[in-house]
């Protein structure tokens, strides 16, 4: 089978490897001239930015890049990327990287025409509607992780540095026009960053599935999502050159980012806080936080559950499903507490406050209160 394709959900996507040469058609396809190429700092001198910034320079498109990026972005970074986007005349935005890059080159596109402040256009209500519309840059978005699925979002997660909580900005045009999925560009990923990233869609994914939200088709792209991660996870760790369980892991991604449409859960809302306070890697703080979290959700997902068991081929229902979580997780180096993660001396009053202000707690299938979040995060400390 040809791991090639060209899909139209939730947007046009290329995906296939070496499909990163279409890049300059991509931009064309949205509308760019004169792109600015955002990322973070750590993939700014990295092969695959260069060689990247090389394709656009051929086809007369330049070689901005804009990388002063946190690996939680903030508001300072917000500002610094709308002022060299500004600048520099450009009409576009290729978002590229992981999360970080995704997330911020998705809100310089969206923030460069507008004249209300950042936190203005939060997820509440219908604050997004603040927004002009016609001012929002074209976006190509180009991951180069397996795991968050920003590139199909519509939404950047963004920290502020000042209360140190991380926040959800959303326009429906946040969802880039192009978006390429080149496995190839994985390929470079040491282990500790596939497995962290893998295990962050398999929370889009279990969470998503968990949720009591109606939605079929997630329910559905959730599920297949989680049997991705279960065949290949594994192998993309054990080997990084393993392209089709590179290509596979990346389809993993941008399903859970699809699926969580219907919902994420107590998952992401102590990832929120703990990440923004702590500065964890989220897809690890995810992986950390899921075994309690299944637990604290068993009155309500035990049957779902064995449901999902059986179609991954796992036995034991509910409580295979939590053993082979527990496996996986050891399997693949991650720590059984936050507290190897380097969560010390939390201040669990703030984390649960945080915790239950965060719009993901709306899908778990759990009610999330004070006593039982402060439970469930003690559990996870």
């Amino acid at each position: 089978m040809s791991i090639t394709a060209n899909w139209s959900y939730p947007t046009a996507i290329r995906f296939g490897a070496g499909r990163i040469s279409e890049i300059a058609d991509a931009c064309a396809a949205a509308g760019i001239k004169k792109p600015l190429l955002v990322t973070d700092r750590g993939l700014a001198s990295m092969e695959i930015t260069t060689r990247t910034l090389d394709l656009l320079e051929a086809a007369g498109l330049g070689r901005a890049i804009f990388a002063d990026v946190d690996p939680n972005p903030n508001e300072k970074n917000a500002e610094a990327g709308v002022k060299a986007f500004n600048e520099g005349g450009h009409d576009g935005v290729i978002a590229f990287g992981g999360g970080s890059g995704l997330d911020l080159g998705k809100l310089v596109a969206f923030l460069a025409g507008q004249t209300r402040p950042l936190w203005d256009f939060e997820d509440i209500g219908d604050w997004w509607t603040r927004a002009d519309a016609d001012a929002i840059a074209p976006i190509v978005a180009v991951p180069t992780t397996a795991g968050t699925g920003s590139e199909v979002g519509r939404a950047s997660v963004i920290t502020n540095s000042v209360t140190e909580e991380k926040k959800i900005i959303f326009h429906p045009k946040f969802l880039p026009t192009v978006v390429i999925c080149d496995p190839e560009l994985t390929v470079g990923m040491p282990p500790f960053i596939t497995a962290g990233t893998g295990l962050d869609a398999f929370a889009h994914c279990v969470e998503a599935f968990c949720s009591p939200h109606y939605h079929p088709m997630s329910q559905g792209m959730a599920l297949e999502g989680m049997r991705l991660v279960k065949d290949y996870l594994p192998r993309a760790y054990a080997n990084g050159t393993d392209i089709e369980a590179r290509a596979h892991m990346m389809s993993a991604a941008a399903m859970g980012a699809t699926a969580f449409q219907k919902g994420l859960g107590a998952i992401h809302a102590l990832s929120h806080p703990i990440g923004a306070i702590h500065h964890t890697h989220h897809g690890s703080t995810n992986a950390v936080c899921m075994p309690a979290v299944l637990q604290f959700n068993r009155p309500a997902i035990t049957e779902r559950m064995g449901d999902a068991a059986n179609y991954l081929g796992i036995s034991g229902g509910f409580d295979g499903f939590c053993d082979y979580v527990d496996n996986l997780n050891a399997s693949l180096g991650i720590p059984k507490t936050l507290a190897g993660l380097g969560v010390e001396n939390a201040d669990v009053e703030r984390i649960v406050a945080g915790a239950l202000k965060d719009p993901s707690t709306g899908g778990n299938p759990v009610e999330m209160t004070r006593e039982n979040t402060t439970k469930l995060l003690l559990a996870c400390l």
